[in-house]
C-alpha cells in the first residue's frame, strides 16, 4: 500500500514539473511574440524608442539576480537539511522579489515624468510597458509560488517535498530572471 502511494505521489510530482515547463515554454513564446511585434513595428515604420531607460531598471535587474542567488542558497540549504537557513534564504528571495516590483513601479513613474506614456503616437514606447508589465505579472505569480514554498517549510511535510517545491520555484524564478535580463538588454539595444 505504501509503495503504491509513493508511486502515485512520484507520478503526480512529475506531472507538476512537466506542467511547469509547459507554462514556461508558453510564457517564453508570449514574450518572443511581443519582441517580434516590436521588431516589426520599429522596422516597418522607422520608429524607435527614442528614450533613455530609467536607472531603476538596472537596479531591478541587480535585485532580481541577487534573488536568484538567494534561491540557489535556499535549495542548497534544503538539500543539506538546514531548515533555518532554507527559510532565511527563501524569505530573502521573497523580499528581493518584492523589491524588484517596487523598482519596476519606480521605473514606470520615472517614465511618466519623462512624458513616456503607455498610449502615445510612437507605439514603440508602449512596448516598454508591455514588456515590463507582463513580466511584472509573472513576478507576482512567482512570488506566490515562493510564498507557498516558504510556508511549506513551516508545515510538517517530508523534506523531499520541500526540496521539490524549491525546485519548482527555482525553475520558475530563474526563468523570470533570465527573461527579464533578455528583455532589459533588448530594450537597451533599442533605446535610440
Amino acid at each position: 500500500m505504501m509503495a503504491q502511494i509513493q508511486q502515485e505521489d512520484k507520478q503526480n510530482l512529475g506531472a507538476k514539473k512537466f506542467n511547469m515547463w509547459i507554462f514556461i515554454f508558453t510564457s517564453f513564446l508570449l514574450f518572443m511574440g511581443f519582441m517580434s511585434g516590436f521588431i516589426v513595428y520599429v522596422g516597418g515604420r522607422g520608429h524607435a524608442l527614442q528614450v533613455l531607460l530609467p536607472n531603476a531598471f538596472i537596479y531591478s535587474t541587480i535585485v532580481l539576480t541577487l534573488s536568484s542567488l538567494t534561491l540557489i542558497m535556499a535549495k542548497k540549504a534544503a538539500k543539506g537539511l538546514q531548515l533555518a537557513q532554507q527559510r532565511l534564504y527563501l524569505w530573502l528571495t521573497l523580499f528581493l522579489g518584492i523589491a524588484f516590483l517596487a523598482l519596476q513601479i519606480n521605473a514606470w513613474l520615472v517614465l511618466i515624468k519623462m512624458q513616456v506614456f503607455f498610449s502615445n503616437p510612437n507605439a514603440a514606447r508602449s512596448f516598454i510597458y508591455v514588456f515590463s508589465g507582463i513580466h511584472f505579472l509573472h513576478v507576482i505569480a512567482g512570488l506566490l509560488v515562493l510564498l507557498n514554498t516558504v510556508l511549506a517549510t513551516y508545515r510538517n511535510i517530508p523534506q523531499v517535498k520541500n526540496i521539490f517545491k524549491i525546485e519548482m520555484a527555482s525553475i520558475f524564478w530563474h526563468f523570470l530572471d533570465i527573461m527579464w535580463i533578455c528583455l532589459y538588454v533588448f530594450l537597451l539595444l533599442n533605446q535610440n
